[in-house]
């Protein structure tokens, strides 16, 4: 069985940290359908700042 990975991506591909590791796919898409992880449509204060310092950005998965 396959297991996922969340990848950050930016705008300029300056960065592509990985934020969580060893997801089912059902897992890894939930995480990527959140408002909260694309710098779009995030709300949360944490997701404003993070777009603040980095510019924009969004989680996407990738096959491990």
């Amino acid at each position: 069985m396959s297991t996922y990975r969340i990848v950050r991506l930016h705008k300029d591909n300056s960065r592509r940290p990985v934020w969580f590791r060893g997801m089912t796919l059902e897992e890894a898409q939930a995480h990527c359908r959140d408002p909260e992880t694309s710098a779009s449509t995030c709300e949360e204060e944490e997701g404003k700042k993070y777009t603040e310092r980095h510019g924009a950005w969004f989680d996407a998965y990738e096959e491990e």
